[in-house]
This record gives structure tokens, sequence and C-alpha cells, in this order.
């Protein structure tokens, strides 16, 4: 189940303009030029901000997402036509075959069980060809970022085109390692109504993770610092080996249809 923030369509619309700046997303455009990939998976895309400046490079993309609220707005913005949504999550996947694969910002953190956490890495995989790269982001458990999860912190008044005057702010329900649970909270001042959104996040350490990867047949290839946020998060860079065997992209992974004509 897609958090309200995502999976509510009033919610889904006001995210972006509630977070405008992605500047985080800019070393996954860097690593995607690293690899010289082509041909690239998002999964938790949301809203598609991260799919689409890599459609806009000309890179091939599929973006995933159970919400169906974040992928009406994704598919709703320009250019979103070059890219290929789905709605589902990485455990229910079509053949594909990538050269890279993401998970940006909480994505990964917000799978929370084990065993789906095993089936989406598992998922990932399959998806690549091989040879091909995971890359996603965790936050470290070791800097506590929950401490900041406050109304004195988060708290701001948004004008926002189309709903108006939006306060917003977000406070702490449970701490529970690995768990974290935070709830946002939305006031429309336009007609009254107010939203919330409970999240919860998964704090893994560090060798956790790298263990997680092995097991599921990933080579670990670096553990990188977030430029975003120095000493705050862990970049992981896995491959899928490049002995596997793999279909030609060609044949597993079908052309992007354009939004009319799709039934997603």
């Amino acid at each position: 189940m897609a958090d309200e923030c995502f999976g509510h369509p009033r919610l889904a619309a006001i995210y972006d303009p509630l977070d405008p700046d992605r500047s985080d997303l800019d070393a996954y455009v860097r690593m995607t030029e690293e690899f010289g990939a082509r041909r690239v998976l998002d999964i938790g895309c949301g809203t598609g901000v991260f799919v689409l400046l890599l459609a806009d490079r000309g890179v091939e993309v599929v973006g995933v997402d159970p919400a169906r609220a974040s992928i009406d707005v994704a598919r709703a913005k320009p250019g979103s036509e070059r890219v290929r949504w789905i709605c589902t999550d990485a455990t229910a996947l079509p053949p594909l075959r990538v050269d890279l694969a993401t998970m940006t910002a909480n994505a990964a953190q917000q799978i929370v069980a084990p065993p789906a956490w095993q089936k989406t890495l598992r998922g990932a995989y399959e998806a690549l060809r091989p040879g091909g790269h995971l890359v996603f982001e965790t936050r470290n458990p070791a800097r506590h970022a929950w401490e900041d999860w406050n109304r004195d912190n988060s708290y701001k008044v948004s004008e926002i085109p189309g709903f108006g005057v939006v306060e917003s702010w977000v406070q702490l329900i449970e701490i529970s390692p690995p768990l974290v649970t935070f709830r946002w909270t939305y006031a429309f001042a336009a007609d009254g109504q107010v939203l919330t959104s409970d999240s919860t996040l998964r704090f893994r350490e560090q060798q956790e993770i790298e263990a997680d990867l092995v097991a599921q047949g990933y080579l670990l290839k670096d553990v990188r610092d977030a430029p975003d946020r120095p000493g705050k998060e862990f970049v992981f860079l896995a491959q899928r080996p490049d002995d596997d065997q793999g279909g030609d992209a060609a044949d597993v992974m079908p052309p992007v249809t354009s939004r009319r004509a799709s039934i997603r």
C-alpha cells in the first residue's frame, strides 16, 4: 500500500510544489552517464521527476510505482509520452533488460518488510542485463535523522497554483528501531480540508544491506557518500554479474507507447 502522500490524488498533485528542490537527483543523472546507461528502470518513480530528466536526455526509461495517483501526475507532465509507466512494484515487473535500476530518495527505506525487500532486490536483479547496475540510497541509522522530524523544523506555508495556501508539517509517531514512523499533515486553506499521511521507514545498517545484496546474487561495487547529504546517507552500487545468461534487450523490453494509447 502506498502512503497517502503518494496515493491520494490531492496530495500527489501537490507533492512536487511542496518539494521543488530535487538537486539530490543530480548524482543519479551523473551515474547514469558514468555507466553509459541507455535503458533505466526507476523503482518507486513517484511523480516522475527523475525519469523525465533522463527521458529529456534521450535515455529509454521505465518508471514503476504502486501509487496510481503519483503515476497519473507523472503522466500529465510534458514529455511523459517518452516514458513507459507501470503501476506496480519491483516484485511484479514484466520482462525487462535494463542497464541501470535505481531507487532514489526514500524509495528503498519505504520497503520495510524483509521479505518484500528481498523480493524487490531480486526483481531489480532480474530486470537488469548481465553487467547492469543497481543504485540506491539509504540513510545512515547512526545519524538519527528522525530527531529533526518535528513541526518546528518542518512547518511551512505554501501557495500552490490551483490549490491555494497549504500548511504542512511533520511529527514523529513512533521510534522502534529499525523502524521509524512519522505523520505529515496538510491543511488546505481554500476549503478547510486537513489530510494526513503516515509513513514508516526502515533504517538498515550498511552490513545488513551488503549481505542482502550478496544473497540476491549481486556484486557489491561501491558504497558512496550522498553528495547532497554528506555523512548522512549511503549510496550503494551493486552489479549483476556479467557472466549471467541474458537475452537481447530489444527482444524483451517493449517500445514505449504513447500516453493516449497506454492502458496505465
